[in-house]
């Protein structure tokens, strides 16, 4: 039992100091995943160099991060305050051109990374951006105007779409 109480500890206090850490510092990982992928060897070694020669203890401390993930993902999916909790919320960086300093500073995102993205986008200026919006696994969306959309090909105009259909 005791194996079982020191994983769940260990998993919340990871959990949580992960999503203190924010969204952009892990990119395209989720927290449960980085959470499994750093505990699991970590739980096992124990057992295989020696500090700890039961097997059995190694397979229940795995079994016991295993059914956190799992309990942790129904519990998502089931409550969305508990989603929001471990998840966070998407980031408005960006509203109708206009950078959001105060989103920005607590989102810990610079200008330049939304620039980056913009210009990956086919955009090359802010007033083009109706939305960019950091996104809850760490990437930045970036939603054009209509005119951008016309300008870049994203969207057909009334001549593309009458020679197209």
């Amino acid at each position: 039992m005791e194996t079982v109480v020191r994983v769940a500890l260990i998993y919340l206090f990871v959990l949580v100091g992960l999503r203190l850490l924010g969204k952009r510092e892990f990119g395209q990982l989720s927290p449960l995943e980085l959470v499994t992928l750093l505990m699991i060897p970590e739980i096992v070694s124990q057992a295989l160099t020696g500090d700890d020669h039961s097997l059995t203890n190694a397979l229940i401390g795995a079994s016991t991060l295993l059914a956190l993930v799992l309990i942790t993902s129904v519990l998502m999916h089931r409550f969305r305050r508990f989603e929001v909790a471990v998840n966070g919320e998407p980031a408005v960086l960006v509203a109708h051109g206009r950078l959001r300093e105060q989103a920005l500073n607590i989102s810990r995102v610079s200008p330049d990374e939304v620039f980056s993205e913009m210009h990956k986008s086919g955009l090359d200026r802010l007033e083009q951006v109706r939305w960019a919006i950091l996104e809850t696994d760490g990437s930045i969306a970036i939603v054009p105007t209509d005119a951008a959309r016309t300008k870049t090909g994203l969207v057909p105009n009334d001549k593309q779409q009458s020679l197209i259909g």
